[in-house]
Formats: structure tokens, sequence, C-alpha cells
């Protein structure tokens, strides 16, 4: 399996699979609009704008898990599109860790290592995939869009 064959939900509840962005690198961050760290959504954005003509897209799945978001992914697609501007693709609410855990994330925790253990620790862990589908890195929930800028511009030349 590798991460074209996952199939995802937008809010709307429409699914598509992961191979709709072969060819694109990808940022993909569990996120929360209730969140402390939320302010990562103004960075997150400006990343999509920097970079999304030069292959670049952010992918954010909102999760529940740690009660700091919205009901439903269509409220947090909304709070993300009217108090952020974020217009990169958001997904329909996401369970990141456990038996429940969507099999995106499982499949990426599976393959990194987070601080200690694999599973994910809080809102906006973030993983740069490569235009071949490969986990380039996987940052921290306090690791801003603009602390692995340099990361991201690396697999864009390539």
């Amino acid at each position: 399996m590798n991460i074209y064959d996952i199939t995802v939900t937008k809010p709307n509840g429409e699914d598509y699979q992961l191979s709709e962005y072969r060819g694109k690198a990808m940022l993909i961050v569990n996120t929360a609009t209730k969140c402390g760290l939320r302010d990562q959504f103004n960075g997150l954005e400006k990343m999509y704008e920097d970079y999304k003509d030069q292959g670049l897209v952010v992918l954010g799945f909102p999760s529940n898990q740690f009660k700091q978001e919205e009901a439903t992914g269509e409220e947090a697609q909304e709070a993300c599109r009217m108090t952020y501007g974020i217009t990169f693709p958001m997904h329909d609410l996401v369970k990141v860790n456990g038996e429940d855990a969507h099999p995106l994330f499982t499949y990426l925790t599976s393959n990194t290592k987070g601080f200690l253990t694999s599973g994910i620790k809080w809102n906006f862990t973030k993983f740069l995939i490569d235009q071949n589908g490969n986990i380039v890195s996987r940052f921290s929930p306090k690791d801003t869009p603009e602390s692995f800028a340099k990361d991201v511009q690396k697999i864009l030349a390539k």
C-alpha cells in the first residue's frame, strides 16, 4: 500500500483518492479550529499560496480527537474559510489515533516516529510528502510552517 491508495472524504461527504495529487508535494496536517495553535492556519495558508503554483498542496484534516474542533467537517471548513481565509483543501473530521484512526493517519504514523512514540500527540502535526508519495518529514505541532519552509523549497526544487 502507498499513500496514493488511500481514500479521503471532503466535508460534503464526497470521497476521492490521494492519487489525485500524484506528482505534487503534499503537506498533510491534522487541524483544529479551537486549538491554541490555530494561528498556524495563517502560516499554512501563506505556504499554500506561495508554493501551490510550484506543485505544493496543503491538505487539512480536522480532528476533534483532542476536543478542540467543531462538530462536523463542514462546520470546521466554514470556520477555516471565514476566520482564517483558508483556500487549501479541507476534509471531513477524522480520528488520528487509536483503532478508529483514519487509514491515512494510520499509514503516516506507522511510517514515521514522533517524539517518543509514533502516535499523534496534538493538533497541527504535519507530514511532508514528496512528488512520488514518499514521506519526507514529520513536523511537531509546535513547528510552524515558517520554520520548515526550506524543507518544502528543497522538495519543490527536485
